[in-house]
């Protein structure tokens, strides 16, 4: 079984960010033991920019760029260091791979990707995937390891994601203010909880939260991978979420699975832009898959360029999908409720291709 498992800033770093090396140690053991049951296993850890605050002393994380940038090439060779020792005590090989949200969007940086983790699994060795943040722009701004562990997953075609946190699961409420709140032990693939709306719940040492971890669980389902969100410091997690014992949160596999570039534009790729349809344009999206045409547009919000990512929306505010827009918002602007028939020659006649469409409302 091929096995990716994410582990988040604020399970392997203390108050301080300083990195846990008991808590790396305990991880490092249980996958060992999933090696040695015969499992590949790919490991993808935050961590490096808090532990660069750490290594530098710094009294807490900083918000700009540079910096950021900065601290994750001082904190990636500590956070690897320590992963070497604690997997190479159990006669295992770490193998350093940073990736970025590109590697996943662009066919040849993902197939790429996928030979190189493919080809160090066949060597007996654990990948140990970050985010490259250290020359990344935009996604350390909302880049979170989660969507990077779920793509990650999907280019691999492993059977199992586990995100590892520090709460036992998804709850029915923030179980911090809401006592009633319950575990929920199996979200199936089609429950409308696997893409609720959650108030992320990040720490101020990472940048994740139980929405994210949610996105990242339907992203596995969409790629057919059973997915389950657990605490990190659970006795042989691990284990139990491989094994599909109880533990944590379990997201089933859908039986839709959706190609690497439709989940990057539905998960992974920053939104620019909204753009609000008329009904007969939704049950066209959400019944019979077509594009989106410029008639069934009522109204465009914000400003985007051509091949923005933008979510569309119901009437009522609700979102239908996320797709790439083949005109810019001024154009569609001047463009939305006409019929091809009235278009210019020089204007897309469809705003988002199907093949760039990622429904994500029922019909």
């Amino acid at each position: 079984m091929r096995i990716v498992v994410k582990i988040g800033t604020s399970s392997i770093t203390d108050q301080l960010g300083v990195i846990d090396e008991t808590v790396i140690d305990a991880i490092s053991a249980q996958l060992a033991a999933l090696r040695s049951e015969g499992h590949e296993v790919v490991l993808v850890s935050s961590g490096a920019i808090s532990a660069g605050v750490a290594a530098l002393g710094m009294p807490a994380r900083p918000s700009d760029m540079p910096t950021l940038q900065a601290l994750a090439a001082v904190g990636q060779s500590r956070l690897m260091e320590v992963y070497n020792r604690c997997l190479g005590g159990r006669g295992c090989v770490a193998a350093q791979v940073l990736l970025v949200p590109h590697d996943f969007i662009d066919r040849r940086q993902y197939l790429h990707a996928r030979q190189t983790l493919t080809r160090l699994l066949e060597l007996g060795c654990v990948p140990i995937v970050n985010e490259n943040d250290a020359i990344a722009s935009d996604e350390i701004r909302y880049g979170d390891n989660d969507r990077i562990a779920a793509l990650v997953a999907h280019n691999l075609s492993a059977e199992v994601l586990v995100l590892l946190t520090d709460t036992d699961g998804l709850y029915t409420a923030n179980p911090h203010t809401d006592p009633s709140a319950v575990l929920v032990r199996r979200v199936a693939a089609d429950d409308p909880l696997v893409s609720v709306s959650v108030t992320a719940m990040g720490s101020v040492r990472g940048s994740g939260g139980m929405a994210s971890k949610l996105s990242a669980a339907r992203m596995a389902s969409l790629s057919g991978v059973r997915a389950v969100i657990a605490k990190a410091d659970h006795p042989d997690v691990l284990l139990h979420a491989v094994h599909d014992t109880d533990v944590g949160t379990t997201f089933m596999p859908g039986e839709r699975r959706l190609s690497a570039r439709k989940l990057w534009i539905a998960f992974a790729s920053q939104v620019d832009g909204a753009i609000v349809v008329d009904d007969g344009a939704r049950r066209a999206l959400t019944e019979r898959g077509t594009s989106l045409l410029p008639a069934g547009v009522v109204r465009v919000v914000g400003t985007f360029d051509k091949d923005s990512t933008v979510e569309v929306l119901a009437i009522d505010g609700s979102v239908i999908a996320r797709g790439m827009t083949l005109c810019d918002a001024d154009t569609l602007r001047a463009i939305a409720g006409k019929r091809t028939s009235d278009l210019p020659h020089d204007v897309a006649h469809e705003v988002v291709h199907r093949d760039d469409l990622v429904v994500l409302a029922a019909g």
